[in-house]
């Protein structure tokens, strides 16, 4: 007669059903997910020559101008495009760090003086790093 107790089998948790569910909620988050859209604002850029200049992944502030004159800061519409109104939001949006750069994307259209000013509301903003877009001349059309 044996008379030691009966150990029960170990008790394992099937995981494929769960691998399933996480599989399928990967794939429905990748098809409805939707990307940022960096150029929301078409603004066709001027042609330059010159070298190359790599993509920082830094904060920057981006200021795109199109052919009518109209201000963009980090893609928000300025509705008084003056000068103290572009140096005061240029000066809240840097806060502390005087060393963050500005890009300036002009429409090749775009009036010098709204370039200008651009410029200048940087300068007394205290931002001195100013970079400006443009299309390399060889991808220029025809």
């Amino acid at each position: 007669m044996n008379f030691r107790p009966r150990r029960p089998p170990p008790v394992e948790i099937n995981l494929a059903p769960l691998i399933d569910i996480v599989f399928l909620l990967l794939i429905f988050f990748m098809v409805s997910t939707t990307f940022k859209d960096d150029a929301r604002l078409r603004v066709q850029l001027p042609h330059a020559q010159g070298e190359d200049v790599p993509a920082q992944e830094q904060a920057m502030i981006r200021i795109v101008i199109d052919r009518a004159g109209r201000f963009f800061i980090d893609d928000r519409e300025v509705i008084d495009p003056r000068l103290s109104t572009l140096v005061k939001i240029l000066t809240e949006r840097r806060g502390e760090d005087r060393s963050l750069p500005v890009l300036i994307q002009a429409d090749a259209a775009t009036p010098h003086q709204a370039v200008m000013s651009a410029m200048d509301a940087a300068s007394q903003a205290g931002l001195s790093r100013i970079a400006f877009a443009a299309n390399r001349a060889e991808d220029a059309a025809p």
